[in-house]
């Protein structure tokens, strides 16, 4: 991987202390998604990733809501379909759903019943990793529906909340860590 194309990436992704509380020091993609050649760039490093990681993805799935600003591209440049993973509530017809706790409560994802077929397989794509709660719920979704997870994949892994540890034996990968 060229370290100047991952640097293009790096310098878009902007530094917020003290949001969304005093403490958090916060990684904006917003700068990255508002430049074009930037958010190609990134595209690109997750596609050429992918391609020589695996030589068969059925889809991608996209964790709401910035899972769906990268899954989609990454999808079309595959040549593969998009399969998004909900809060609750915003899927019609049936679905599966799993509960899971955040810092401060609990949430819900869900995805529909009939989103991937057994055995398909799949690459979760989202911006970010924490604390990993977001991710393996939507681990957990997709092995209720049978399916296999080739990688959970990011833009930006935050390393000292050690999100990564909770998902095992799945593989993950990041384009960018922070401590």
């Amino acid at each position: 991987m060229s370290d100047e194309r991952l640097r293009a990436v790096r310098d878009r992704v902007r530094p917020f202390p003290d949001f969304p509380e005093p403490g958090v020091l916060f990684r904006d993609i917003s700068p990255l998604l508002k430049d074009p050649v930037a958010f190609r760039t990134l595209i690109d490093l997750l596609e050429d990733h992918l391609r020589a990681s695996f030589p068969k993805i059925d889809f991608i799935a996209g964790l709401d809501s910035r899972g769906f600003l990268i899954g989609p591209p990454l999808a079309q440049r595959l040549g593969i379909g998009f399969v998004p993973i909900r809060k609750k509530g915003k899927l019609p017809g049936p679905t599966e759903s799993v509960s899971y706790s955040l810092e401060y409560g609990k949430a819900e994802l869900e995805i529909q019943s009939d989103a991937v077929e057994p055995g398909q397989k799949v690459v979760i794509v989202d911006d970010l990793l924490a604390t990993g709660g977001t991710m393996c719920a939507a681990c957990e979704l997709l092995k209720r529906l049978k399916a296999k997870i080739l990688e959970c994949l990011v833009i930006i892994e935050l390393k000292a909340l050690k999100g990564s540890e909770k998902l095992n034996s799945i593989p993950f990968y990041s384009l960018l860590q922070y401590d």
